[in-house]
């Protein structure tokens, strides 16, 4: 089942029309379990870049939209979860550029339920929402499915789950570029390692990065893998050096545990920066985690990248 909210636009997407504020801001953080190690912690503002496709966001479907307005093509499709950030940046995008954007939703048992908040959002944004059951949705890469949606939607530039693909791992090396000399790690929160890709490609020489995942993979190093073959498919092979941290996914995507709430909740009232629970919170809850174990040296910098706001 889909809901249709949208037609095609008649002007030409042109993505030069968007004014993303680059490079992002660094801030600096005074907290406790950094400070009694030694350790500097700086916080790389990438929720300020835009105020609807903030962070990462910005970084891999620019590059996207970039390929569809040069091919000449007019409607997006890509696929999420229900309270996906990937959707709604990729929804918001299509209202700012004039794209058709097309949103395939895992969980049919959503098609007859009243939209949440995400997704409402989405469909304000004109985005066609259409809902498939999840075995489906694990084979949202087969010819099969693929042929079944063009069918239904007619001609589109697909952007995979998350926006990770090799031209979102290229797009995000300019996050790695801004942070050179600026850091000893810099950490992201991981959802299917696009960024991470990118981010450890653009870092320089004696720069570390570090992946947050925050899902609980359904088997061993499956996001290790997925970035493996990201920087494979954008640069060829290898690029930097970086690591991934899965201890603090809390259950996985979207759960929370007592532990990471009271964290958020301390964190905010110490600093005043409201915590993005999916991804940021659990960044920082790991990052002040491994200070506190005393994984970061003294006198080093670590930078946390920021990618989204509540």
């Amino acid at each position: 089942m889909n809901r249709v909210t949208s037609t095609n636009p008649a002007p030409p997407p042109d993505p030069r029309t968007l004014r993303p504020r680059l490079p992002s801001p660094l801030q600096e953080i005074e907290d406790a379990p950094f400070a009694r190690r030694g350790v500097r912690l700086l916080l790389k503002r990438d929720d300020l870049i835009h105020p609807e496709l903030p962070g990462n966001k910005w970084r891999k479907l620019a590059p996207n939209l970039r390929a569809a307005a040069a091919a000449g093509e007019r409607a997006l499709l890509t696929f999420g979860g229900a309270y996906s950030n990937h959707l709604r940046a990729t929804a918001a995008a299509g209202r700012l550029l004039g794209f058709a954007t097309v949103g395939v939703v895992r969980g049919d048992e959503l098609a007859d339920a009243p939209l949440n908040w995400s997704l409402a959002r989405c469909a304000a944004d004109g985005m066609r929402l259409h809902f498939i059951d999840r075995a489906r949705y694990r084979r949202r890469a087969d010819p099969d499915v693929l042929a079944e949606l063009h069918d239904r939607f007619g001609a589109f530039r697909l952007i995979p789950e998350g926006g990770s693909n090799a031209l979102a791992a290229q797009g995000c090396t300019e996050l790695g570029r801004e942070l050179r000399g600026a850091a000893d790690t810099v950490a992201v929160a991981c959802g299917t390692g696009g960024t991470l890709a990118g981010l450890a490609a653009g870092l320089g020489p004696g720069q570390h990065a570090l992946g947050f995942p925050v899902l609980k993979g359904g088997r061993p190093h499956f996001l290790q893998e997925a970035v493996e073959e990201l920087q494979r498919a954008a640069f060829g092979g290898p690029r930097g050096d970086w690591r991934l941290e899965d201890r603090f996914h809390c259950g996985g995507y979207a759960r929370r545990t007592p532990e990471l709430d009271a964290f958020a909740d301390a964190f905010e009232d110490r600093h005043g920066l409201p915590l993005e629970r999916i991804y940021v919170a659990k960044l920082l809850y790991g990052l002040t985690t491994l200070a506190e174990e005393g994984a970061f040296a003294p006198g080093s910098t670590v930078v946390a990248v920021i990618t989204g706001t509540p």
